[in-house]
């Protein structure tokens, strides 16, 4: 429109009182929120809500909670089998049980007992031979007891043994293993259980609640919407034939009603790609021509709600 003959302009501006094309570098747009969406990371049904619409929250504050019963019973599970891994391991490391062994050694001492005797009769059958008091038969018997005597001397030692010695290495590295599981088991089931209460990631206000206790929030679908302090965007289009004039980094002035005299905001992003209308069209003139979407950052939001129209004037960028 800026392209119009002047006396055109005029005449329009006749007809159409108020109307007049838009001086250069001086476009229409709004505000914009970058809000953060808590949602939980599981499905559940929502036990709590702690927060309100509008109501400021700092970092690391509970916004909601999720039902958390079936959570912990899974972490007292997996505990148990944390608990039951690591004294096998330890069983392992040290052998046999104290009580076991005590057994063993008690069945080594009666084996040693009856060895003495055997050996006794028979030192004795050997003496009664020599004197022809005894047959040869009864040295034999005597013999053949001491044999059997030292065979279960010889067992119960080896028994022993075994069960004073830790376990093989092999055996070692499949209960740490275990045991190493068990605790991951744990640490998973730890952070399940965290994850049932959703905290404020950063300070903010609340800008929207949109579940109510007892309902089921699925997984990753907000629950809570966050607009923290200052994050806010200024939105508008730039003509094809000014584009070229603005980058990234210019610092634009900002008019609404009831904000600040100086309101400014930063240039951040520039489309790269056209389109035909912006997607709310503001003013007349506007429609049917090839803009630009730009984003800046709003410098000190004081006063200024997302949603909010504003006036842009980049001339002084331009112009620096």
């Amino acid at each position: 429109m800026a392209d119009l003959p002047s006396w055109i302009v005029a005449v329009i501006a006749a007809i159409y009182p108020g109307f007049t094309p838009a001086p250069p570098y001086v476009y229409d747009g709004y505000i914009e929120g970058d809000y953060v969406y808590a949602a939980a990371a599981a499905s559940g049904r929502i036990d709590q809500i702690t927060v309100t619409e509008g109501q400021e929250v700092a970092a690391g504050a509970l916004l909601f909670a999720l039902e958390d019963g079936q959570a912990k019973a899974s972490l007292r599970s997996a505990e148990a089998q944390l608990a039951q891994a690591q004294a096998e391991l330890e069983n392992l490391s040290t052998g046999s049980r104290e009580a076991e062994t005590e057994v063993i050694r008690a069945s080594l001492r009666q084996a040693r007992v009856a060895y003495d005797i055997a050996q006794t009769r028979l030192d004795r059958a050997k003496a009664l031979l020599a004197k022809g008091a005894t047959t040869q038969a009864a040295v034999d018997d005597g013999q053949a007891a001491v044999d059997e005597a030292a065979a279960s001397v010889a067992n119960f030692e080896a028994q022993l043994k075994v069960a004073e010695l830790p376990a093989r290495a092999a055996q070692r590295v499949a209960a740490e293993a275990g045991v190493e599981a068990a605790r991951a088991q744990v640490d998973l089931a730890q952070s399940n259980l965290e994850d049932r209460q959703v905290r404020a990631p950063q300070a903010g206000r609340v800008d929207k609640v949109y579940f109510d206790a007892g309902e089921v929030a699925a997984t990753g679908v907000p629950v809570v919407a966050l607009l923290p302090p200052g994050d806010l965007t200024a939105l508008f289009f730039v003509p094809e034939s000014e584009r070229a004039d603005l980058q990234s980094g210019d610092v634009v002035q900002l008019r609404c009603d009831g904000c600040p005299i100086d309101l400014t905001a930063k240039i951040t992003r520039m489309a790269s790609d056209p389109q035909y209308t912006p997607p709310i069209l503001y003013t007349r003139e506007q429609r049917g021509r090839l803009v630009y979407r730009v984003e800046a950052d709003v410098i000190e939001p004081k006063g200024v709600l997302p949603g909010q129209p504003i006036t842009v004037d980049a001339a002084s960028a331009v112009g620096k």
